[in-house]
């Protein structure tokens, strides 16, 4: 891994309807997987945790936390950079509000990408890794 790679912790938010949760920063465009950078020493799934609970006021048992892999692709905000994900499923029965550096949140059908301009590592592998489950299940 080199100096350009962004290690974080991300998830795929299903809510009882089958729909996922995207998130957008502050002063960007691209949605996204909630979720963010794994602190020196912390595990991916205490990172998931932590930023879930940061971003969205939501807390979550690691153990409901399914990992599904690790993804990468160039990083949505930071030109130049790549992001590499630990990636886990979490499924909610609770409402989330934003927090922190979060300034929108939309459930989408996953099947679409609801309308929204996607962060690449969402629009070419966690939305299509999620319909795969969908189709597989």
């Amino acid at each position: 891994m080199n100096d350009s790679t962004i290690r974080i912790a991300a998830a795929i938010l299903i809510d009882q309807a089958g729909q996922t949760l995207l998130v957008r920063k502050r002063g960007t465009q691209a949605f996204m997987q909630p979720g963010g950078k794994i602190d020196a020493g912390e595990q991916p799934v205490q990172a998931l945790a932590r930023e879930l609970y940061e971003e969205l006021n939501l807390h979550i048992k690691v153990e409901d936390a399914t990992y599904l892999g690790q993804f990468s692709a160039p990083a949505a905000n930071e030109p130049g950079f790549t992001v590499q994900a630990e990636l886990f499923q979490v499924q909610i029965d609770v409402a989330v509000t934003p927090a922190a550096e979060i300034e929108e949140i939309r459930w989408i059908d996953p099947t679409g990408d609801g309308g929204l301009q996607l962060a690449p590592l969402t629009r070419d592998t966690i939305l299509p890794l999620y319909r795969a489950s969908l189709i597989d299940a």
